[in-house]
């Protein structure tokens, strides 16, 4: 056994954890040809949360490389058996959802059009057939439901014992009861893991610590937000003539899920006051420990199972299980590398991690061994999370939060409310008395919205059109028809400088960036394989300097980019400025004369033209001024040093109001930007897409000299684009969101990766990819929660296609 093995002196990769996660990266590495990879298990293996999880394994979620790592899952859970000669358990009898009210078929029919969009073959189909296929369920009250043949169910236990089987068997060494209990860092790199039994010199460590993901992160100086909550299920006693082959089943609207158990039930749910686990340190031992049952907590789950399966009344229930599961401070993954150091890598906070354990594995050890995973996962990436997220006051409430919602239905827009008010805007409570309706982003209170006097400032979200509906259409009729202000403050900001800092900005970008001082670039920052990493705008502030502006959640990841991308030889600087400069866009076709009259500048088109930078005076404000936006109008991005920034919003204000001056909310500028044809890093535009792919080859400058993933665009150039990034109208009046099938014939041949209303265009409006051989067609069809609405697709923006008014 692996326990009384001896722990070697050096190992290239030491994974800490031996969970499913912590298995599953160890068996994929040595699939990809690593030969010193080590495991420490501080038990056994599947001994923290994995022995008691509850073995559901889905694949549809609402991202698409998301689930295309989910099926990777299930493709090994089929083959593992074979391959390893261990028994794992394995049921592929599918999962339905269940959908009890009008709003929770919307979601169904949203989620068949996303699985559609993504090659899953999920089908809505009957109460009657749900029965069918699940005979103890009650059709009571169930509208309809969604049936996905692909999903199952497996022992956890078994498929980790498996899988760590197979890295055994390609010499991965697995030590059990080998406690770490420091990791010594020497600069930006993690040297040593010291364990209760020696020292193991590493190049590379892997955070797989599961609920103890935060504590581990501790130990190296990186911040994880990786903890624990309470979760519970019951299984119940045998059930007589127990149907055989059921699938699993979820019914969010009673919040409970069910997974077949021998001649029982295992039924568990997400009630909305769970505990979070721990909060001041997980006590050791815990080793396949569980936690006290909470019968009174668990009843409100067990009388909405009662209604859901009336057998298990007769059944009864054998045993109530209380265990700690993973979480993170979003309920979504942890995953990649940190950005304090260069050597040091996150897989943990995964809260269905049976289901991702086989996906999720290779996707890190392709993180680490190439640098990256074939996915763009950055909605799991580690670099999302800001300090706030890893700070008690933040984490757990907000995972309570989470995890009682995880159930609930959630129309597009909803925000959520704990943990709020953490970052503000030194103009918050200034717009919070105009009216403002805040959402969160990046931890920032940033105005969504603005109620009017005699509205409720609050938000009611809806799967149709939601209440704040007019109000944006009037925000978004003041920039184009008169002027607007909007808080940008939580744009993330830094500066590049030094010596080396025009190399280096001249090998990140694809934009030519040895410009002129005062020049203001939107560029893009390719990977070696034209992916497009960072999507931002340079402003050159002198001979060697470089102030960039990012999306609010961007920072970190763009700023650990360029970083990692650089010289470390001191020659290039980054200094973040964000929480020094507030941020005004003034935009509209009103924005020169409001500027104007506050300002002691010349801010004319002949003296101020459109990208460019200058410093001026606002009021009594120094203000650098770049003639740039996100609306498609006249406008700039007023950046100010923070303690300035209400004597020059309440400035504009005045000299605004005879213009008709309005305070503007972000789902405004989105209306605003759908309608000019810009895009959004993450979603229309990510690692996996490049400029040729997005319509932004007029960005890139193949004549500047080498930059990074330049011959990967010229070679794509050459042999040729095999998918294009195009706008559509919707011809009827829909509610998309994104992630809708885009058919052609009748055949899905794309998906939406942003939609929104225009209320200038007066239509629905998305973006999408589709294959350049159908690029060209003009009529679509879009499936809007499961209705096909006919699409137009156009070659230019909808709005002000030649820049008079952007440039004027």
């Amino acid at each position: 056994m692996s326990v009384g093995e001896a722990v070697p002196e050096r190992a290239r990769i030491v994974i800490i954890g031996g969970g499913i996660l912590g298995c599953s990266l160890a068996y994929h590495l040595t699939l990809m040809g690593e030969t010193d990879v080590v495991l420490l298990e501080q038990h056994r293996l599947t001994e923290g949360a994995t022995w008691h999880a509850a073995g559901l394994v889905g694949q549809l979620r609402s991202s698409r490389n998301t689930t295309r790592m989910l099926e990777h899952s299930v493709e090994l859970y089929g083959r593992l058996e074979a391959e390893t000669g261990q028994a794992v358990d394995w049921h592929q009898v599918g999962s339905l959802r269940l959908a009890c009210s009008p709003d929770r078929v919307l979601e169904l029919k949203r989620l068949a059009t996303m699985a559609k969009s993504f090659g899953l073959p999920m089908d809505i189909i009957s109460p009657e057939r749900a029965q069918e296929l699940f005979p103890l369920m009650s059709t009571d009250d169930v509208l309809a439901a969604a049936f996905l043949p692909t999903d199952g169910y497996i022992d956890p236990a078994s498929v980790t014992q498996a899988i760590a089987k197979g890295a055994r068997s390609r010499n991965a060494r697995i030590l059990e009861e080998t406690r770490v209990d420091t990791i010594t860092v020497d600069g930006r790199r993690v040297t040593k893991v010291h364990t209760d039994r020696g020292d193991i010199e590493c190049e590379i460590v892997v955070n797989a610590a599961g609920m103890w993901g935060l504590e581990v992160g501790r130990m190296a100086g990186v911040r994880v937000p990786a903890f624990a909550v309470e979760h519970q299920y019951v299984i119940t006693g045998p059930i007589e003539n127990m149907p055989k082959g059921m699938p699993t089943m979820r019914d969010p609207d009673h919040l409970v899920y069910y997974k077949p158990d021998g001649q029982g039930l295992l039924i568990g749910g997400y009630e909305p006051d769970t505990l979070a686990f721990a909060e001041d340190g997980i006590p050791s031992p815990f080793k396949r420990q569980l936690l006290e049952p909470n019968h009174d907590r668990f009843e409100q789950l067990a009388a909405l199972a009662v209604k859901r399966t009336p057998v298990i009344e007769h059944a009864g229930i054998r045993t109530l299980i209380n265990g700690p599961i993973p979480y993170s401070a979003d309920a979504d993954f942890v995953m990649g590398k940190a950005p304090e150091l260069d050597n040091f890598y996150c897989a943990t906070g995964f809260l269905y991690g049976i289901a991702a354990g086989g996906g999720a594995g290779k996707m890190m050890a392709e993180w680490i061994v190439e640098g990256r995973p074939s996915l763009d996962l950055w909605s799991l990436d580690v670099r999302r999370f800001a300090f706030h997220h890893t700070t008690r006051h933040y984490m757990y409430p907000r995972a309570v939060e989470l995890y009682g919602h995880h159930y609930k239905l959630a129309a597009p827009g909803s925000e959520h409310l704990s943990s709020r008010g953490v970052r503000r805007s030194p103009l918050h409570a200034a717009l919070q008395a105009n009216g403002a309706v805040f959402g969160s982003r990046g931890g920032w209170e940033r105005p969504n919205w603005f109620a009017p006097d005699g509205v409720e400032a609050v938000d009611r979200p809806s799967f149709t059109e939601p209440n704040w509906f007019p109000h944006v259409a009037a925000e978004h009729r003041a920039v184009r028809e008169r002027v607007g202000l909007v808080d940008q403050t939580s744009f993330a900001k830094f500066e590049i400088s030094g010596p080396g800092a025009l190399a280096a900005v001249q090998w990140l970008s694809v934009a030519d960036m040895d410009k002129s001082v005062g020049t203001v670039t939107y560029t893009q920052l390719c990977n070696e394989r034209g992916g497009i990493e960072c999507d931002l705008t340079m402003t050159r502030t002198a001979e060697d300097s470089w102030y960039v502006v990012t999306g609010s959640a961007f920072g970190a990841h763009d700023m650990g980019w360029i970083r990692a991308n650089s010289p470390n030889d001191g020659s290039v600087v980054l200094r973040d400025m964000t929480s020094a400069r507030a941020v005004i866009n003034l935009c509209g076709p009103s924005a020169r004369e409001v500027l104007q009259a506050v300002c002691e500048d010349d801010v004319s088109n002949s003296d101020f033209k459109y990208s460019r930078a200058r410093e001026i005076t606002i009021g009594s404000a120094p203000v650098l001024a770049l003639r740039i936006g996100y609306v498609g109008e006249l406008g700039w991005e007023l950046h100010i040093p923070t303690e300035y920034a209400a004597h020059v919003y309440e400035s504009l204000r005045v000299a605004g109001a005879p213009y008709g001056i309005s305070d503007v909310g972000y789902r405004a500028i989105d209306t605003m930007r759908m309608e000019k044809g810009y895009l959004y890093w993450s979603t229309d535009i990510t690692p996996d897409v490049t400029p040729w792919e997005a319509g932004l080859a007029w960005r890139v400058n193949l004549d500047k000299g080498d930059f990074c993933g330049r011959s990967a665009l010229v070679a794509q150039r050459e042999q040729g684009i095999a998918r294009r990034l195009c706008m559509f109208t919707l011809e009827a009046m829909a509610y998309p969101v994104s992630g809708e099938a885009i058919l052609l014939d009748g055949r899905v041949v794309g998906f939406t990766t942003s939609a929104n209303f225009g209320h200038t265009v007066g239509k629905p409006i998305a973006y999408g990819y589709l294959p350049s051989d159908v690029a060209h067609v003009s009529h679509f069809e879009i499936e809007v929660y499961g209705e096909a609405i006919p699409a137009v697709r156009h070659d230019a923006a909808l709005y002000d296609p030649t820049n008079l008014r952007l440039k004027g």
